[in-house]
């Protein structure tokens, strides 16, 4: 139970768990000392701070910032820079210190949003469950497919449309070429994603502009440098046209958009108009 909340002598902890949606958790605690709770690690240093907490049983969109130091050895300008902190599932908890594995009281949960930084410290917001009430309940329409390529809506497969392979190449350009992109299909990559298995950057992934044979061209360069050699995964993509969908897929029956709908500018397609 949360007994030791009411006590004359306080004993009272928050902590902070981070998951990056490339594996790694991090844990932080308000407390002069590290605490171990669940087989992770809750390091004092570098402390984070809450703003003030609120929670309610109504529909308002619970937002809360979040301010902390930065270290070489945990959250790292770069790594801020280079996106891997961009989505991370954050919860936020208070637990006895004298008892760290005893029954934790859960306070909020949700993902990191915008994070800025500034004078060695980063400030960032999160956005708890409620925040999924701001976004639109119905899609709008569009020309384009409004799925994903591989999603619970498209419905391809994309198991045999993912590969590792190696690096063979980097030119000046920065274009890449891959030791076997496993298909024939003219841009078959084109807006696909490369994923880094190893080197600086393992764990991030890149959006794929276009493909031709086994050469790859990224809408923007990586954060770190890049050398031949270096494993990666590459993925399929699709430009959501249902030309695309139909003829090399095969899959217009789950096509997620409206081609012929006419839009704004059908005022202009007429003489005179």
């Amino acid at each position: 139970m949360t007994d030791w909340i009411g006590r004359d002598l306080t004993t009272i902890a928050f902590c902070w768990r981070l998951d990056r949606r490339d594996g790694v958790a991090l844990g932080f605690t308000t407390h002069d000392r590290d605490l171990e709770i669940g087989g992770l690690a809750y390091r004092s240093a570098p402390g984070m701070l809450p703003s003030s907490i609120s929670l309610s049983d109504g529909f308002e969109v619970d937002t809360l910032d979040i301010a902390g130091a930065l270290t070489s050895d945990a959250i790292r300008d770069e790594d801020l820079a280079a996106g891997r902190w961009d989505g991370a599932r954050v919860r936020l908890f208070a637990v006895d210190w004298a008892d760290p594995e005893g029954m934790p009281l859960h306070l909020t949960r949700g993902e990191l949003g915008e994070i800025s930084i500034r004078d060695g410290a980063f400030t960032a917001e999160l956005a708890g469950p409620t925040a999924m009430l701001d976004r639109p309940v119905v899609e709008y329409t569009s020309p384009e497919c409004r799925a994903e390529l591989g999603d619970r809506r498209c419905r391809i497969d994309m198991a045999v449309r993912r590969r590792l392979t190696r690096l063979a190449d980097v030119d000046a350009d920065g274009r890449l070429r891959v030791a076997a992109a496993g298909t024939g299909a003219p841009n078959a990559h084109g807006y696909g994603r490369l994923r880094w298995i190893d080197g600086a950057n393992a764990g991030l992934s890149s959006a794929i502009l276009s493909s031709a044979g086994d050469w790859l061209t990224l809408r923007e360069p990586p954060p770190y440098p890049i050398a031949a050699g270096l494993i990666v995964e590459i993925a399929e993509g699709c430009d959501k046209s249902l030309a695309t969908c139909a003829g090399r897929f095969g899959n217009a029956a789950n096509f997620r958009g409206e081609p012929w709908l006419p839009g704004n500018d059908i005022l202009t397609r007429y003489p005179g108009a």
